[in-house]
């Protein structure tokens, strides 16, 4: 049975990591895709890595941290579909520096991108999801509100709790409309991102790293993009029709350690 037949979903950061998971558990499960992204060549190779599915995709090209594309992103979406039934805001940033080299520059590409480009878009989507009660998926993350030791994430955590913060009090004010929003906060996921990071590092790093992975982790592995697709068509799905406002942990059990 496929979850999402004939749904019309959109993907912010949609060309690879996290974001093309989720296209392609949707893909599997029946739904019509629009993956949004800044580099054409990735959104290309996304959408033909895509093709042997059964479902319409198409690419749509915007930088989401400049906040003058977000409206003529919006009307080239409603162009293509009139009705969305689900909206992903997937794509983020997080440089992990210390508070103290964290300037304004710094914080305002994190707010730009993760807080205000999610909440401006869904803004000028929210009459074509509540045609349909539709619903909205926010992707937080484990560092929303808890930390590791070694990681300073101060610029990105704050704007991560603010997504939790959009994500409850909007599923509150418009749940009478029937459109639910929800969030996933991810542990640490394999993504191309994630390789090169770690392919950086030493041969003794490396090995300090998947020692530190298995003890913080209860499940001894950090996750892969498609636990994320897998949590996110559950969430897009009628399988989740009486949840909203919840902030899903997907994270090998790290939030319990």
């Amino acid at each position: 049975m496929k979850l999402l037949s004939n749904k019309n979903a959109v993907i912010t950061g949609g060309s690879d990591g996290i974001g093309l998971g989720i296209a392609r558990s949707f893909a599997q499960n029946g739904a019509n895709l629009i993956l949004v992204g800044r580099d054409r060549d990735k959104l290309e190779i996304a959408k033909e890595s895509l093709s042997h599915y059964t479902t319409e995709v198409q690419t749509l090209t915007a930088d989401l941290s400049d906040i003058a594309q977000i409206k003529p992103l919006a009307e080239q979406l409603l162009h293509i579909y009139s009705n969305i039934d689900i909206l992903v805001n997937n794509a983020g940033i997080g440089k992990f520096l210390p508070f103290s080299k964290t300037d304004i520059s710094i914080l305002d590409l994190h707010l730009n991108l993760n807080v205000k480009a999610p909440y401006l878009l869904i803004q000028e989507l929210l009459p074509a999801i509540m045609r349909c009660k539709g619903n909205i998926i926010n992707i937080s993350s484990y560092f929303s509100d808890r930390m590791l030791q070694g990681r300073t994430t101060t610029a990105y955590s704050l704007t991560k709790g603010a997504i939790n913060s959009l994500t409850k009090s909007l599923a509150f004010e418009i749940g009478h409309t029937g459109v639910r929003v929800n969030a996933i906060a991810p542990g640490s996921v394999e993504t191309p991102q994630f390789n090169r990071n770690l392919q950086s590092l030493s041969g003794e790093e490396q090995s300090a790293f998947q020692n530190m992975v298995n003890a913080i982790y209860p499940l001894g592995k950090i996750g892969n993009a498609e636990d994320i697709g897998k949590a996110a068509t559950f969430l897009a799905s009628e399988q989740a029709s009486w949840i909203t406002g919840t902030i899903l942990a997907v994270d090998g059990g790290l939030t319990t350690s």
